[in-house]
């Protein structure tokens, strides 16, 4: 059975995300949309947070965040506890996000990167897994730092 997925934008975002979740509906992923649901004008960190706290709730869920640079989501995202939420730019960082840091939401730039670019970044990310290792060392080292905060 395919993930879950929690997916929002900003309104730089919006268009970039529709097409996104049209096409992980077309793959057969169950995608819970949390907005914003138009390009009118909308604060990212609302957003973020809403999906953040989706992902961090629930077990088997991904996230996935679409704002003009994606930088303002993977910022707000990570204020979460539990959420580690990186941003992607194409296939390497893609699969690097999960296999090296386990991240659980990833951010994306509708100005930076168009809806091909996104796609294979998006498909890299969730057919990738943690590798573990000593990708686990470090990141049982910034859920201290988590902790710690």
């Amino acid at each position: 059975m395919k993930e879950k997925i929690a997916i929002g934008s900003d309104h730089a975002g919006f268009v970039l995300k529709e097409k996104i979740k049209k096409w992980l509906e077309k793959e057969g992923y169950a995608v819970s949309d949390f907005g914003c649901f138009s390009a009118e004008s909308c604060d990212y960190p609302d957003y973020a947070e809403k999906v953040a706290r989706e992902v961090a709730k629930r077990k088997n869920i991904t996230g996935i965040l679409v704002c003009g640079t994606g930088i303002g989501m993977s910022i707000a995202a990570n204020k979460i506890k539990g959420i580690h939420a990186a941003l992607i730019h194409n296939e390497f960082t893609g699969r690097s996000a999960r296999e090296h840091n386990n991240a659980n939401v990833i951010c994306l730039g509708a100005r930076v990167i168009n809806f091909a670019t996104a796609k294979k970044a998006v498909n890299a990310f969730l057919k990738a897994r943690f590798q573990g290792g000593r990708h686990a060392r470090r990141v049982k080292k910034i859920k201290r730092l988590e902790k710690n905060v």
